[in-house]
């Protein structure tokens, strides 16, 4: 356990709180205090490690006083949760039994899907198996047409047969999604009552994504209702928790993060679990971006390296957003911040395939049994790798309260190493495994990193790599010479950043409605005509219709914010436009103010290379985020006086290519701002370790960050 930077001061204590496969991760905020730890999950119950952890939080804290002499015991406290509670179920299969009720004849649009491809030329293309079978789909007899018109409506015979068929099939969750109901929920909120007396949760699409596009609206309602009993069981179970567990009076309330990077109440998220499945790693990019913003750089990598995977987000300025996030092949299809994911982590799992080639993850030893040094395992991980090879320095892990089991783990490198000579008839030894698998783990992790920066035509040694997560800084050098990475930031703290991240996220709610509306290029439409929603060209103007759509949804973010605790006064709206050009079957995202089309062609010129401003454009769907301002940690900086070289603690014999070398270690908690530290070198510190190999220099900022970057020498 260790303190951490100073933060600016708030009522009451803030905790953020962060799940993954291996660890979960403390931030403790009170007053100008901080206290950062990890605890292992328990993935089999996930609310119990977080309970654990803040009897912990709460053992660190006693005594503590604020600056006005406040004592913990006297004030309340928040918690903020990124979970990966929804990403396990929906990954595992393990959801509720789930029925989807559609408007008869449209039974197997979820089975139906795209005619999109992962691999054109495959004619074995194995899809994905609906999350409902084809039994547990329901028809109603009802049409809505596409401008919303009522033209058939469900009779009380109809709804009591549906009610009889899904009490006899006895589902636990319901999904409902009917066709064009985006452009009048009517009867999906009639169905939403009437089914209301199956006492189990009932899902409607117009209120998880009311858009047109009826494959992916009805995959974002299903995945809602698959989830929607295990994640709300498990959110009913951590809050009865923390109200047996501390005095209700202080326990202001749970957040929990989205995947969109702001947070939400426990009982939406509860409601609407599709939008935490990326819960984890969307705390992780909101930190990355708010630290670099600190230390004056714009355009970056968030690269995030656990026990289990590793998440990769190019930010330019600020996180991203896509609505066209796949997790298993199954479209989400809201607002989701644009991180890739692949299965390389701490955790992951060297083996020998039938070809006898060396491969390393996506299977991950996790928690239990973990990799073979925590003791329990056999089987060899990238941890096992970088203990074999010297890289941890002997000091173990969370600042040596953490022992690992060396010969556990060069027994599992030393199995590894004789698959590998069996299967290329040379002898392998230990060290050569090793570092076989740090480099296939590099490997796969590479690939992230291109897909998200080259591969979108974004030149790597344009930006900064943000390395954090308890692996990265082991690994974070290797990736950015690969990609000719010029400089690596280290943030305070990197191996529960995403615990800060989540503390540092605003409520956010996002809302949507599909106008498809047609904007002829002659005709001008200017920002005081959105603005007032009036025009000299009469109701139907789209400028007039834009502006109406904006002020429903802002009357219904106003509501849903006030619900969340934030006054007007605490609010804040960004307005948004989908757009494309009359027949493209894609949109992008811009901002509706000013000149809109203006900015359209000029985000498809960047985006494709070209655009065609004569051409007529198409807007598609309004946007809105509402944003409830919370109280953040503030990163405080201290002034750099002085240069100052570093003195290390110890040396270490590390293996960093074929033969092993002694190498100066560091503690990172005695390096203050300004201390510049000479290559080849190992960082130390409470939850992660940074390799600095020759060739690098790295220096500690005002903000405490490890910078690293490219030897001028």
């Amino acid at each position: 356990m260790k303190k951490q930077l100073k933060t600016s001061r708030g009522p009451g204590i803030r905790i953020g709180v962060d799940t993954g496969g291996t660890f979960t991760d403390f931030i403790a905020v009170f007053g100008d205090e901080r206290i950062a730890f990890k605890v292992p999950s328990t993935p089999q119950a996930p609310a119990q490690a977080i309970l654990i952890g803040l009897e912990r939080v709460f053992d660190a804290l006693a005594g503590w006083k604020d600056a006005s002499g406040t004592k913990t015991s006297q004030v309340k406290m928040e918690i903020v949760h990124g979970t990966t509670v929804a990403t396990n179920a929906l990954l595992e299969r393990k959801g509720a039994r789930t029925a989807l009720v559609v408007t008869e004849g449209f039974e197997d649009v979820i089975e139906i899907g795209r005619q999109a491809r992962p691999d054109l030329y495959n004619l074995s293309v194995t899809r994905p198996e609906p999350l409902v079978p084809r039994h547990l789909r329901f028809g109603v007899d009802e049409r809505v047409s596409a401008e919303g018109v009522i033209l058939a409506e469900p009779g009380a015979s109809e709804i009591d047969r549906l009610v009889k068929a899904l009490k006899k099939a006895r589902v636990e969750s319901v999904a409902v999604s009917l066709l064009f109901s985006f452009a009048n929920p009517a009867h999906e909120r009639m169905l939403a009552e009437a089914l209301s007396v199956l006492g189990v949760p009932v899902s409607i699409s117009h209120r998880i994504l009311p858009e047109y596009r009826e494959y992916e609206r009805t995959s974002a309602v299903v995945i809602n209702a698959y989830l929607a009993p295990r994640v709300g069981r498990y959110l009913k179970e951590l809050s009865e928790g923390l109200a047996g567990s501390f005095d209700k009076r202080r326990f202001t309330g749970l957040r929990i993060m989205q995947s969109s990077g702001g947070s939400i109440s426990a009982e939406t998220a509860g409601a609407e679990p599709v939008r935490t499945i990326l819960s984890g790693p969307a705390g992780g990019v909101v930190a990355a971006v708010r630290v670099a913003e600190m230390a004056e750089i714009r355009d970056i990598i968030a690269f995030d390296m656990g026990g289990t995977s590793t998440d990769v987000s190019l930010c330019l300025g600020e996180a991203r957003t896509t609505n066209e996030a796949q997790i298993n092949g199954l479209p989400i299809a809201i607002p989701v911040l644009d991180i890739h994911t692949v299965g390389a982590g701490g955790g992951s799992i060297g083996y020998v395939d039938a070809g006898g080639a060396l491969r390393v993850g996506p299977e991950s030893a996790g928690a239990d049994p973990g990799p073979a040094c925590y003791g329990k395992g056999d089987r060899p991980t990238v941890t096992d790798a970088n203990l074999v090879l010297g890289r941890f320095a002997g000091g173990g892990l969370l600042s040596g309260q953490m022992q690992l089991d060396e010969t556990r783990a060069a027994g599992a490198i030393d199995r590894l190493a004789a698959q590998m000579s069996a299967a290329s008839s040379e002898p392998v030894s230990r060290e050569k495994a090793a570092l076989g698998v740090i480099a296939v783990a590099n490997a796969n992790m590479e690939r992230a990193l291109r897909l998200v920066s080259i591969e979108r035509g974004h030149d790597p040694r344009n930006f900064t790599l943000v390395s954090f997560g308890g692996a990265g800084g082991l690994h974070a050098v290797a990736l950015a010479s690969a990609l000719r990475i010029p400089r690596i930031l280290v943030p305070d703290y990197p191996g529960a950043f995403s615990a800060l991240g989540v503390l540092l996220s605003d409520v956010v709610k996002d809302y949507s409605q599909t106008v498809m509306l047609k904007i002829d290029p002659s005709i001008e439409i200017d920002r005081g005509e959105i603005d007032r929603g009036e025009t000299d060209r009469g109701k139907s103007d789209p400028g007039s219709m834009i502006e109406t759509g904006f002020r429903r949804l802002e009357r219904q973010a106003a509501v849903d914010l006030r619900r969340e605790g934030f006054s007007a006064a605490r609010n804040k709206l960004i307005r948004s436009l989908s757009m494309r050009y009359q027949g493209q079957s894609f949109e992008l995202e811009v901002d509706a103010g000013a000149d809109f089309a203006a900015s359209f062609h000029s985000a498809h010129a960047e985006r494709y290379g070209h655009c065609d401003p004569r051409r007529p454009i198409e807007i598609v769907s309004i946007r809105l985020r509402g944003i409830g301002v919370t109280e953040k940690p503030e990163l405080r900086t201290s002034r750099v006086r002085r240069v100052i070289k570093a003195r290390p603690q110890r040396e270490a014999s590390v293996f960093l290519s074929g033969r092993p070398k002694r190498i100066c270690v560091y503690d990172r908690a005695l390096l203050e701002p300004g201390t510049e530290i000479v290559a080849p070198a190992i960082i130390v510190e409470y939850g992660s370790t940074t390799l600095v190999p020759a060739g690098w220099q790295a220096r500690i900022d005002g903000y405490r960050n490890i910078v690293i970057e490219i030897g001028t020498a």
